[in-house]
């Protein structure tokens, strides 16, 4: 049974993996469509209000710490919102089953590349 406790740890385990800048999301929808029986749309709204909320707190440490630049990151900021939004409307048209398929396929090609990434050693 899904208490209210386990959720709030549930949150406090991927806002600090958020923090670390690894994010959290593809673990929370997981979580929620595998533990807590919500429906795949219901998760990924609730994953986006989750991202809006760990993002912006992120984000404000970074900026306080002074680890963003504002012109480097306009352009990447334009280009995902516009990217963003023709997807979510790409993504009505669609049927559920195949966004669900992609969306696994996504899951374990990240996976994969997380368990065999190796980083390059400096020259």
């Amino acid at each position: 049974m899904v208490t209210p406790l386990l959720y709030l740890v549930v949150g406090l385990v991927l806002g600090f993996l958020a923090g670390l800048g690894i994010g959290g999301g593809s673990l929370l929808i997981l979580w929620l469509t595998l533990f807590a029986n919500t429906g795949p749309q219901t998760a990924r709204a609730i994953n986006l209000m989750f991202f809006l909320a760990a993002a912006g707190s992120v984000c404000l440490f970074r900026w306080r710490k002074g680890d963003l630049n504002f012109k480097e990151l306009l352009p990447a900021i334009i280009g995902g919102c516009l990217a963003a939004g023709v997807c979510s409307w790409v993504g009505t048209k669609i049927d559920q089953s195949i966004l669900e398929k992609i969306f696994g396929v996504l899951l374990l090609v990240t996976g994969t590349r997380e368990l065999l990434y190796r980083p390059r050693k400096a020259k």
